[in-house]
């Protein structure tokens, strides 16, 4: 469904910061950078798209963050989940609500929110029943 994201950011090297070491933590691949162009995209191992850049506005406008706007990036495990989070938080993000289960939305949504250095807002979320759960019901 969707080609690629696009987020708007102020100071390149502290985004790229940011997001490679959230990218790698979901086991997203760089795709390209480029530094002079101040822009960079990360792709899924096995498929091209859907690509997430990050970039300068194209207008040579200053970033701003949309109010309700929100990216939710997919993780295959709540450890995933975990570990992003504290990536984020260890890169200049900023925690919008700690990891944990969100029963509101369904019973196995276990997500983490934060934003990025420039104010965009996140989550990683995993829609999976805990493994260690399974595991122990397999028994």
């Amino acid at each position: 469904m969707l080609s690629h994201v696009f987020v708007g950011i102020s100071d390149f090297e502290r985004a790229f910061n940011f997001y490679s070491a959230l990218m790698d933590t979901l086991g997203l691949r760089l795709k390209f950078r480029d530094g002079d162009a101040c822009w960079a995209g990360w792709m899924a191992a096995d498929a091209p798209r859907p690509l997430f850049v990050i970039s300068k506005p194209y207008d040579g406008g200053p970033a701003t963050v949309g109010n309700g706007q929100m990216l939710a990036l997919l993780a295959p495990n709540r450890l995933t989940v975990d570990r992003a989070h504290a990536a984020a938080l260890a890169h200049g993000g900023a925690c919008e609500g700690p990891p944990g289960l969100r029963p509101h939305y369904h019973a196995d949504y276990y997500g983490a929110y934060f934003r990025d250095p420039d104010g965009n807002k996140l989550c990683v979320c995993c829609h999976e029943p805990d493994a260690a759960v399974i595991t122990q019901a397999i028994r």
